[in-house]
């Protein structure tokens, strides 16, 4: 379960999606959001998987990556579900059994619901997936360089951001090891009581929090031997700069919240 974890990979690849500058893949996944919440209706969430499906087969990610990345919060999509089905009320009653009262209003809510949270992690999932870690600290740093203004650290943020997305990978796998480790001396996870199985994640906490220590403080001294003093004079390597690709994108991203926003209101 660990290893289906991909929040924080990175596939380098040479499609348009990859090359697309890191400010603008933000704005896109921002609005992509925005108008899965604003759909309505069936068209607006057909419209806008159909839009997913698109992006993905432009960026050339396998299938199986991003199903592999679902299924760590198949858990969650399956809680909404049933919390939806069960506690929404409506006119047309499906199925009725004592209190439980099962209607057509909330198994729709329920499949929308759904659709929309799956939609909203693939997304994010398209963004690290084609996004090094470095570009994406870039990017987020420009995009909020005018808050430096009011004496924000913007780029002390971007980098804590950039530095615990680039860990997720490498804390799963730690993780990983640390519970092979334990299996290995005779731990047993996976039977026995809630209590029995909480006071079994102990073993498994607490050598990932002392790892987690040790290499963020070998970071640290590795930053301090390299002179990082925060982003007070910093120069980029990379110069970001707007192509006419990241501007049509950007325009194909306006008119996809319109015309989610027209479906709403016609449909």
């Amino acid at each position: 379960m660990l290893k289906d974890i991909t929040l924080g990979q990175f596939f380098p690849g040479n499609t348009i999606v990859n090359k697309l500058d890191p400010r603008t893949k933000l704005v896109l996944m921002i609005a992509y959001i925005a108008s899965l919440f604003i759909a309505r209706g069936l068209f607006a969430y057909l419209f806008m998987f159909v839009i997913l499906l698109t992006c993905i087969t432009i960026s050339k990610i396998k299938p199986k990556a991003i199903l592999r990345g679902l299924r760590p919060v198949f858990i969650i999509i399956l809680v909404t579900v049933f919390l939806n089905i069960f506690f929404i009320r409506g006119e047309t009653i499906l199925f009725q059994f004592g209190f439980i009262v099962i209607t057509t209003e909330g198994v729709v809510t329920a499949a929308f619901m759904a659709s929309r949270l799956m939609m909203l992690i693939v997304s994010t999932f398209l963004l690290t997936y084609t996004t090094s870690p470095i570009s994406l600290t870039n990017g987020l740093e420009k995009m909020l360089n005018p808050l430096k203004k009011i004496k924000l650290p913007v780029h002390e943020f971007a980098m804590m951001m950039s530095i615990a997305l680039r860990f997720i990978p490498t804390l799963i796998e730690e993780t990983d090891k640390i519970i092979s480790a334990q299996k290995s001396r005779g731990a047993d996870f996976e039977t026995g009581g809630l209590i029995k199985r909480a006071k079994s994640v102990l073993p498994i906490i607490v050598p990932l929090f002392i790892s987690a220590f040790r290499r963020a403080d070998e970071l640290a001294t590795a930053m301090e031997s390299r002179c990082y003093h925060g982003g007070e004079g910093r120069t980029s390597m990379k110069i970001l700069r707007f192509s006419a690709a990241d501007y049509i994108a950007l325009l194909f991203g306006a008119i996809v919240v319109t015309i989610v926003v027209l479906l709403g209101i016609y449909f």
